[in-house]
């Protein structure tokens, strides 16, 4: 998630919330029994494992907004 030397091209719009989304990734890999090796390099997962954390990752996303937009709008 975070951008730096691990070959990952995608801009965060905030640049703050790296951490988050970090912390974020491990929460649910944890969730759904995904080991994401210690050194951070994903590149001998599965596309499966790879698919389903960052689609969960998305949905996760998805529902903070939602949750948030409705906050604002009521």
């Amino acid at each position: 998630m975070a951008q730096g030397n691990n070959g990952n091209s995608n801009n965060l719009v905030v640049s703050k919330a790296s951490g988050a989304l970090e912390q974020m990734k491990y929460e649910i890999a944890q969730e759904l029994g995904i080991s994401i090796p210690q050194d951070g390099y994903q590149g001998n997962m599965t596309s499966y494992e790879n698919g389903s954390l960052g689609g969960y990752i998305t949905k996760r996303l998805v529902t903070i907004a939602e949750q948030q937009l409705a906050g604002q709008y009521q």
